[in-house]
C-alpha cells in the first residue's frame, strides 16, 4: 500500500497495481509495471519494474505518471497433467495461506497460493504417488492475523473432510503461529480418529533451499499412512533434507526465527519421525485410531483471556487492564519455578495484590514458566506458596501458549468453576505426568 496522497493521485488516473505506466521527471522517461509497495523505503516513492527486469524506486513528487496498458492479471502457474490414483487412500489438504504453499509472480510482484492439486502437482509431483488429494481453501491469511474464529473454521473444515471419507487432513498455514493452531485444534477435535498435520515452510518454494516440498511430502505420508489418532506439527527434524519429525499439537514450540529445524517438541519427545520415501519411525507413546468414532467439533472460545509475562520490575498495573476489560481469565508466563514479583522493595510493584484482586472477581488465574523446559511447582519456596494460596492454578509442564488456548477453549465451553478445576488436568497430551526432556535446546 502506497501512501494516502500517492493512493489517492493513483486512483485519479485509474491506475493500479500491474498496469504498465510511463513516468516522466526531471527530463528522464522511463516505462514499466507498477510494483506493490514493501514496507521498506521512502513513504515518498513508487516502485516500477523495468523491462529489463529491475526494480527502481523515484519520488512521486514531482512527476508526472501516465497510464499505458491495464495489468494483464496475475500469471497462471504451470498445471501438471497427472490423474489421481483411485486406489490410493483419500487425504485432505487444508490451505490456508503461509510460505508453503505460495508462489512468486516475479512480473508482478504478488504473491499467490496454490489452489489446484494440479498446480500443486507440478511442483510436487510425489503428492500424487502417496494420496488421492482433495484441496480446499478456506481463507488466505497470514498466521499472526490468525485467531480463535479461523481454528473454529478449521475445526469445522477438519469434522466435514473427515466425515467425506478422508483418511487424514493436511493443514499448511504460515509458521510463526502453527504452534498456537495445533493446541487449539487439539482441544476443539472431539473423538479424533484420525491424523490431522499441519505444517508449513521457513523457506518458499522458489528458494533452493525450500523445506516446503518435503514437508508437505512427509506430512501427507503421515495422513495417509500412519494409525495416530493426534494432532500434530510435521517440520523439518534438522536443517537437512533427512526426515521430518511429527510433534504433538500440544507440546510443540517454534523455537527459531529462520531455521529450517525450528520447531521443537518441549517435554516431550517427538510421536515419529518421516522420511520422504514413506517410512515412519514411531517414537513413543500416542493415541492409536481404533474403531469408527465420529468426530466432532466442539469450537466455542472466549476471547477475552490474555497472556501475560512477568520480569524484573514489571507492572502489575497490567492485571488492571484486564480487569477493566472485563477479561476471564489470565495465563502468566512467571518466572522459574513459577514465580511473579511478590516482596520487592517497591512494594506497589507485587503482583499479590493484583491477583488476589482479579481471582476475587472471578477470574480464572494460570501460572505456567517463561523457562519453557521444565515444570512449574507451587511448593517449593515461600513466595511461590503465596502466589498459590490466592488461588492461582500451576499449570504443571503446559506450555505457555497452551495454556492460553486451553483456557480460553475451556472458558468458552464451562463455567469458571469448572474450567479451573479443568486447567491443570490433562485433556489432549498437554501435561505430562513425568516432564521428559525432549530434545531440549538441541
Amino acid at each position: 500500500m502506497y501512501a494516502d496522497t500517492i493512493e489517492k493521485e493513483l486512483r485519479k488516473q485509474g491506475i493500479k497495481t500491474g498496469d504498465r505506466i510511463k513516468v516522466e521527471y526531471s527530463g528522464v522517461t522511463i516505462e514499466g509495471e507498477l510494483m506493490p509497495k514493501t514496507g521498506v523505503g521512502s513513504p515518498d516513492t513508487i516502485i516500477v519494474k523495468l523491462k529489463s527486469g529491475y526494480n527502481i524506486g523515484i519520488n512521486f513528487v514531482g512527476t508526472r505518471v501516465t497510464k499505458i496498458a491495464e495489468s494483464e492479471g496475475p500469471i497462471k502457474f504451470p498445471a501438471a497433467k497427472l490423474k489421481q490414483d483411485q486406489d490410493l487412500p483419500k487425504i485432505s489438504l487444508i490451505i490456508t495461506g503461509g510460505t508453503i504453499v505460495n508462489k512468486i509472480d516475479y512480473r508482478t510482484g504478488g504473491v499467490y497460493p496454490l489452489i489446484k492439486p494440479e498446480e500443486l502437482f507440478h511442483d510436487v509431483p510425489e503428492l500424487s504417488k502417496i494420496a488421492r488429494i482433495a484441496m480446499k481453501n478456506p481463507f488466505s491469511m497470514a498466521s499472526e492475523d490468525l485467531s480463535y474464529s479461523e481454528w473454529k473454521t478449521l475445526a469445522e473444515e477438519v469434522v466435514r473432510e473427515l466425515g467425506s471419507g478422508s483418511r487424514g487432513v493436511v493443514i499448511a498455514m504460515g509458521t510463526d503461529t502453527m504452534h498456537y493452531t495445533a493446541s487449539a485444534l487439539s482441544f476443539m477435535l472431539q473423538n479424533l480418529n484420525a491424523p490431522v498435520v499441519i505444517t508449513g515452510a521457513q523457506r518458499s518454494g522458489d528458494r533452493g533451499s525450500s523445506d516446503a516440498f518435503m514437508n508437505l511430502i512427509c506430512s501427507a505420508h503421515i495422513a495417509a499412512k500412519s494409525d495416530i489418532a493426534e494432532v500434530g506439527i510435521c517440520m523439518h527434524k534438522s536443517s537437512s533434507d533427512n526426515e521430518c519429525q511429527f510433534l504433538r499439537g500440544t507440546k510443540a514450540r517454534k523455537m527459531h526465527s529462520t531455521r529450517r529445524d525450528a520447531f521443537r517438541p518441549i517435554n516431550d519427545t517427538p510421536i515419529a519421525y518421516v522420511n520422504k520415501e514413506g517410512g515412519i519411525k514411531y517414537n513413543g507413546q500416542y493415541k492409536k485410531i481404533s474403531g469408527n468414532s465420529k468426530t466432532t467439533a466442539k469450537t466455542k472460545f472466549e476471547g477475552m483471556v490474555a497472556l501475560i509475562k512477568t520480569y524484573p520490575g514489571s507492572d502489575p498495573a497490567v492485571i488492571d487492564f484486564y480487569l477493566k476489560r472485563g477479561y476471564k481469565g489470565i495465563i502468566i508466563e512467571g518466572t522459574g519455578m513459577g514465580h511473579t514479583p511478590v516482596t520487592p522493595s517497591k512494594k506497589e510493584m507485587s503482583w499479590i495484590g493484583p491477583i488476589g484482586e482479579a481471582i476475587k472477581k472471578g477470574v480464572v488465574v494460570g501460572m505456567t514458566t517463561q523457562t519453557l523446559y521444565g515444570r512449574v511447582n507451587s511448593n517449593v519456596y515461600t513466595n511461590l506458596r503465596k502466589i498459590s494460596e490466592l488461588g492461582v492454578v500451576y499449570c504443571e509442564d503446559m506450555l505457555p501458549e497452551t495454556a492460553y488456548v486451553k483456557l480460553g477453549w475451556l472458558l468458552g465451553n464451562y463455567d469458571a468453576n469448572e474450567a479451573k478445576e479443568r486447567l491443570n488436568k490433562n485433556i489432549a497430551g498437554e501435561i505430562s505426568s513425568r516432564t521428559e526432556l525432549g530434545e531440549f535446546l538441541v
